[in-house]
């Protein structure tokens, strides 16, 4: 009898692994993975807790804008109510500005936190282990992040279009969801949520330390939105290339066109080439550093 020899299998981006005689490593299907993938996420008890603050927090801020319109509405006079109405002010206190910046800012540190975590702990290396493939395991990240938050991002959204409008109509100033320009307002806002969770995803793969990943994220969320302005045109450019910025021409009803416009297609845009791209440098970015 011809005796067997153990023989070997090579693992992207580390040493050839031991496999036992006669078994055969089969490829693990993109779905389990993804399911691997989700049963992490689900299971981390902080990443709920981190969901629900951000959650809590977004809509009290818009609510309380709400409700300091409330409070002081007999003081307005009755042409004040009517340009109030007239100029869509109840759909920016729908989902405001800095609900959106909290917002962006939460979601990208979840994002980064769902792999610079895995790094920090080392326990990526049992992950890669049992998957060889570092792109399936990026993307099956990127899959359980971008659903997750886009169904956060619409539930946090409708939500607060919601308690804002119920708090508005008590005083004959709030707006339905069939409103001109109102579902566009909740859209951009919901999309908010994927597009700087898995850009956060990305600069997670890349930099792999927390601290680091958190301070670029609060620079391209906060920072440039805030230093790149519309009265030069290189300024004006460089910040329609920002999801921020592009969020804030989404929700912009009545959109007067500065000396530098763009329209709601370029800032729908941004958001795709965003989501793209950062799904690519998470995959590609993990791929090629680790060989």
């Amino acid at each position: 009898m011809t005796a067997q020899t153990p023989t070997t299998t090579d693992v992207t981006g580390g040493e050839p692994a031991a496999r036992e005689p006669g078994v055969r490593q089969l490829p693990a299907r993109f779905r389990d993975v993804v399911a691997a993938e989700w049963i992490k996420h689900r299971s981390l008890r902080s990443t709920w807790i981190a969901y629900g603050a951000t959650a809590l927090a977004v809509v009290g801020v818009n609510a309380g804008t709400a409700y300091d319109t409330y409070s002081h509405w007999t003081e307005r006079t009755s042409r004040d109510r009517a340009s109030f109405i007239a100029d869509g002010i109840p759909l920016q206190e729908a989902f405001t500005a800095n609900g959106a910046l909290l917002m962006a800012l939460a979601l990208g540190a979840i994002g980064a936190v769902v792999i610079v975590g895995e790094f920090s702990t080392g326990s990526v290396r049992t992950t890669f282990a049992a998957v060889p493939d570092r792109r399936a395991v990026m993307a099956a990240k990127a899959v359980v992040v971008a659903v997750v938050t886009t169904l956060f991002g619409v539930v946090v959204s409708g939500v607060s279009f919601a308690v804002t409008q119920a708090i508005l109509e008590r005083r004959d100033a709030g707006v339905f969801l069939g409103e001109p320009g109102a579902l566009r307002v909740v859209l951009a806002s919901a999309l908010l949520a994927p597009v700087c969770a898995l850009a956060g995803l990305a600069l997670g793969a890349v930099v792999r330390h927390t601290a680091a990943t958190l301070i670029i994220t609060v620079v391209v969320v906060l920072v440039l939105p805030l230093f790149l302005t519309d009265g030069r045109r290189w300024s004006a450019v460089a910040g329609h290339t920002l999801p921020y910025k592009a969020w804030l021409r989404l929700v912009d009803i009545h959109y007067a066109p500065p000396a530098y416009p763009w329209s709601t297609g370029g800032a729908w845009t941004v958001y795709a080439v965003w989501a793209c791209a950062a799904v690519v440098l998470a995959v590609v970015g993990v791929h090629r550093r680790d060989q």
